[in-house]
């Protein structure tokens, strides 16, 4: 059978995709169908057609799941922001599971169970940091594969706090006159509202204009004192380049302090508006516990942790061994994982070193130091193959890899066997509910001579 585009088909869901559509095979195609639950047979209408695949929406249910619920959220349908609202939370963690199986196995050849997915607590309301895009007056999420702002009120993932501060802000537009940013023209001043909170309650609150000042800087601090009385700052991000980065290099204090205390595994953390930090506080928390874990140090043992931001995993691992030297290639980031370090006592047992993570994994290699463990938590798109490669010549008894990306780590897995390190546990840890990304903890242990 030949699928044609704008018909109907009867199809049952199997499984969920990457992004957490739910899949169903007709006439030997994967169709992706958003809003499916697995279990379900559905009349699906086909949108479109690709060389492999098809893409369609239910028209009508035939057989609904138990794992099917109705969505809390009344933007579910427009933003982009969410992928799970339509199933029960234990629904989500199965698809979440399976995926981070599915890619250990497929992708990375190694043949462990993905037993274990740690769910959180909290399913709204986690979100310490907040990015909404500003266009044409609105403040909210983008329409799912858009650049179409939805003007969201409230949003179920972020805390009120940011929901009072976007009140505040969007009134202060609308008052003044103040213009979006246009990204076709290139004209405009607000491009986005940036926002910080932490487990105190504290916020700091940071606007992206493409200018040096902002109109009528002292009402919208006023309005924005009155809406969050646990404001600590307003920032602004100074971004006049015509690209899709959101901050920009330059950041102007109007008022209060430009950083933000948080606290996680027992140490506190300065927070400028750049630095990077996890969304969840409480879930990683459960990540990094799971890594140290991994990781199975005894108090002596030198470890290296690349891509090490601010230092957050450096210190939770320093706190059990010897010594911990942390790389990050963001300058500013170094000096606050220093910083970091010396306010919560732990100098002495950590060094950090800016650069790239080959150039300076290579250089460590070069330097003699033989870790006993690497610990790799990188961006989305994984491992670099000379990172893996130099990872594997420094030959530490046991690489931690910490990844936000199934699809990468499964790659990466696969790189790392060739050179003598197969994939001991892996768990899963949810620290974006309701949505489709997931992480990741896997254990690499380096074989012995006679393994085969």
């Amino acid at each position: 059978m030949e699928l044609r585009e704008g018909a109907v088909y009867r199809g049952e869901i199997v499984a969920y995709s990457s992004d957490g559509a739910g899949i169903a095979r007709i006439g030997g195609m994967v169709v992706f169908v958003k809003g499916a639950v697995r279990g379900e047979s559905a009349d699906i209408r086909i949108e479109h057609i690709g060389h492999h695949a098809a893409w369609g929406h239910i028209e009508a249910l035939a057989a609904s799941s138990d794992a099917r619920q109705e969505p809390d959220c009344p933007y579910y349908s427009v933003c982009g922001g969410c992928q799970f609202r339509h199933m029960t939370y234990a629904e989500e963690l199965e698809a979440k599971r399976a995926r981070v199986r599915d890619a250990v196995r497929r992708l990375g050849g190694a043949d462990i169970p993905v037993e274990t997915i740690h769910g959180a607590r909290d399913i709204c309301r986690y979100r310490n940091k907040v990015q909404f895009p500003v266009g044409e007056g609105r403040i909210g999420y983008y329409q799912g594969r858009t650049h179409q702002v939805v003007d969201i009120e409230d949003c179920l993932l972020q805390p009120v706090e940011d929901t009072a501060a976007r009140a505040a802000v969007r009134d202060w537009m609308l008052r003044f006159g103040v213009p979006c940013y246009n990204e076709r023209t290139g004209k405009g001043l607000l491009r986005h509202l940036y926002l910080r909170t932490n487990k105190a309650g504290q916020a700091l609150c940071c606007l992206v204009v493409n200018g040096r000042s902002i109109p009528h800087a002292e009402e919208l601090i006023s309005a924005l004192r009155d809406a969050v009385p646990a404001l600590t700052g307003v920032v602004l991000s100074v971004n006049k380049k015509r690209t899709n980065v959101i901050l920009g290099d330059e950041f102007i204090t109007l008022w209060g302090q430009s950083r933000l205390e948080e606290t996680l595994c027992g140490h506190t953390f300065l927070l400028s508006v750049p630095s990077f930090f996890q969304i969840n506080r409480a879930q990683t928390e459960v990540l990094y516990g799971r890594a140290l874990e991994f990781a199975g140090l005894t108090g002596g043992e030198t470890v290296v942790d690349l891509y090490c931001g601010i230092g957050t995993i450096s210190l939770t691992l320093a706190e059990q061994a010897g010594q911990v030297i942390g790389v990050e290639v963001v300058p500013q980031a170094i000096e606050d994982a220093k910083e970091n370090a010396r306010r919560n006592g732990l100098s002495h047992k950590t060094r950090f070193e800016c650069g790239d993570a080959s150039d300076l994994a290579a250089r460590l290699e070069a330097e003699g130091i033989r870790p006993h463990v690497v610990v790799v938590d990188p961006p989305r798109k994984g491992l670099a193959p000379d990172v893996v490669e130099t990872v594997a010549r420094m030959a530490p008894e046991r690489v931690v890899y910490v990844s936000c990306d199934p699809a990468t780590l499964g790659r990466d897995i696969a790189r790392f066997a060739p050179l003598g390190y197969a994939a001991q546990r892996a768990e899963a840890v949810d620290l974006f509910p309701r949505t489709a990304h997931i992480e990741t903890v896997v254990s690499l242990v380096r074989k012995g001579p006679d393994a085969s």
